[in-house]
C-alpha cells in the first residue's frame, strides 16, 4: 500500500497512460493496471489500483519477492510520487499557458520511465517520428527481444536487457522499421551499459544538471533532445527542457492560437516563469496535444 499525495488523481494518470493502443509495457482494465517490474533476472508481475482511501494498493500475482522495497520504490518513480507539485500549481495558475492544462490534467504526476535502458531506447525510437510510429517500433522491439510472463491467457511483456541488445548487430534489427542508424544507436548504448560504462547510478554521480547532460550528449545518438527527454522522464530533473521538441511547439502554438510556430526566443521567453519546474511545464503542455 502507498499513501498517494493530495495532488494526484489516478484517472488522469490512467488516461495518460492509455494514450496509445500500441502501448506494451502495462495493461489496464477496470482501472487496474497489470505490468510486470523487472530487475535483472527477478521478474514480478503485480496488480496496481487506487481505493477510496486515496491508497495505492499493489497486488502481487507471481513472482512476489522477499524484499518488496524495489518494487515500491519502482512504483513510487513511475508515478514521480515523492514530489510537492504545490509550488508547481502556485505557479501554473498565474501562467498565461499553464493555467488551461493545469485545471484540465490536475493530479498528472510525470509519469517517468525507471529503467535507464528503456528510457534512452525510447528516446531514440522517438526521433524526428510522430508518436504513433514511435509506439508501433517500441511494440515491435520489445515482442522481438524481450521476455514476457503469461498469466490468464495474456502475455505481460519485459523489456529488452542491455545485455542481450549488446550482443546484436543491426542487422538483426533489420526487421523492426526503424533506420540502420538508430539501431546503431540503440546497440551502441547497450555495449555501454553492458561494459559498466553507462548507468543510471554514474549519471546521477556527474551531480549538476549541465554535467549529467553533457554525459548523455556525448554518447553517440544522443543529441539535445533526447538527452533532456531522459533527464526528464528518468532521471526526473525537473529543469529538464526539450526546448526543440516539436509537441511542446505545437501545444504553445495551439495555445496561443499563433498562425506560426513559435521562435527559440519567444519560448524562452515563455519559460523564466517556469524555473524549476521547466519538465513539468513541458509534461503538461505536451499533454494539451498527446
Amino acid at each position: 500500500m502507498i499513501q498517494l499525495p493530495e495532488e494526484f488523481d489516478m484517472k488522469v494518470n490512467l488516461d495518460y497512460l492509455q494514450r496509445n493502443k500500441n502501448e506494451c509495457m502495462y495493461q489496464i482494465e477496470n482501472e487496474t493496471i497489470t505490468r510486470v517490474i523487472a530487475f535483472d533476472e527477478i521478474r514480478t508481475l503485480v496488480q496496481i489500483r487506487v481505493n477510496d482511501k486515496h491508497q495505492m494498493i499493489v497486488h502481487f500475482i507471481e513472482g512476489k519477492p522477499s524484499d518488496t522495497t524495489k518494487v515500491v520504490r519502482y512504483i513510487r518513480d513511475w508515478f514521480n510520487l515523492d514530489i510537492d507539485l504545490t509550488p508547481f500549481y502556485k505557479m501554473a495558475q498565474t501562467d498565461p499557458l499553464l493555467n488551461i492544462p493545469v485545471q484540465k490534467f490536475y493530479g498528472l504526476r510525470l509519469i517517468g520511465i525507471p529503467d535507464l535502458f528503456e528510457a534512452l531506447c525510447w528516446g531514440v525510437l522517438g526521433q524526428q517520428i510522430n508518436l504513433g510510429f514511435a509506439y508501433t517500433l517500441k511494440k515491435q522491439f520489445v515482442e522481438k527481444f524481450g521476455d514476457s510472463i503469461e498469466w490468464n491467457g495474456k502475455n505481460y511483456w519485459i523489456f529488452p536487457s542491455f545485455k542481450r541488445i549488446a550482443q546484436l548487430t543491426p542487422n538483426d534489427l533489420a526487421d523492426i522499421k526503424m533506420t540502420v542508424k538508430k539501431s546503431e544507436y540503440i546497440i551502441g548504448i547497450a555495449q555501454l551499459m553492458s561494459g559498466g560504462h553507462l548507468s543510471k547510478a554514474t549519471l546521477m554521480e556527474a551531480g549538476s544538471f549541465k554535467e549529467v547532460e553533457k554525459s548523455l550528449i556525448k554518447i553517440r545518438g544522443i543529441g539535445p533532445w533526447t538527452a533532456n527527454y531522459v533527464l526528464m522522464r528518468c532521471l526526473h530533473f525537473p529543469t529538464a527542457f526539450p526546448i526543440d521538441d516539436v509537441g511542446l511547439i505545437n501545444a504553445i502554438k495551439t495555445l496561443l492560437n499563433m498562425d506560426r510556430k513559435p521562435s527559440k526566443d519567444e519560448i524562452l521567453t515563455l519559460s523564466i516563469p517556469w524555473k524549476n519546474w521547466e519538465s513539468y511545464a513541458t509534461f503538461y503542455l505536451w499533454r494539451v496535444l498527446y
